[in-house]
């Protein structure tokens, strides 16, 4: 009687599940901890400063187009809707004077409308204001 050798064969194989897991964890952690600048979506010409610095963009952002346009953060407003949202905007247990207000206004903005809107955040209680402007290149 004539016997067959068997032969063992070798399947080997690689489990990509774990590292799979481990992928998607990893994009889930990095969305969940990423944090957004939130500005408005406006097209501003700001104007142009040689002594700009950075500043966050944590805090109320305060807007004005040229065509008179007003925005609180993101939404549309009036001078006196301004002054009413400034007044009912929760800063979060901070002082409301050391909470961060940035004025960015379009650099054909005239300065009585700057004015006004420094009036309108005075009135509201905040004092801590910059106004935002692009780099000069020198």
């Amino acid at each position: 009687m004539k016997l067959k050798a068997r032969r063992s064969s070798v399947h080997a194989s690689i489990d990509m599940t774990p590292m799979l897991d481990v992928v998607f964890q990893l994009i889930i952690f990095f969305l969940v901890s990423t944090t957004f600048a939130v500005l408005p979506g406006l097209k501003l010409n700001l104007p142009e400063s040689t002594t700009a610095e950075s500043t966050s963009n944590l805090g109320i952002t305060i807007s004005a187009d040229k065509k008179g346009g007003i925005w609180f953060n993101d939404k549309p407003v009036s001078y006196k809707t301004l002054e009413a949202e400034l007044a009912a905007f929760d800063t979060k247990k901070i002082k409301r004077k050391d909470f961060p207000v940035t004025i960015e206004a379009d650099s054909d903005v005239t300065n009585g409308t700057i004015v006004r809107l420094f009036d309108a955040v005075r009135k509201g209680g905040f004092s801590m204001v910059s106004l935002r402007t692009t780099e000069r290149k020198q």
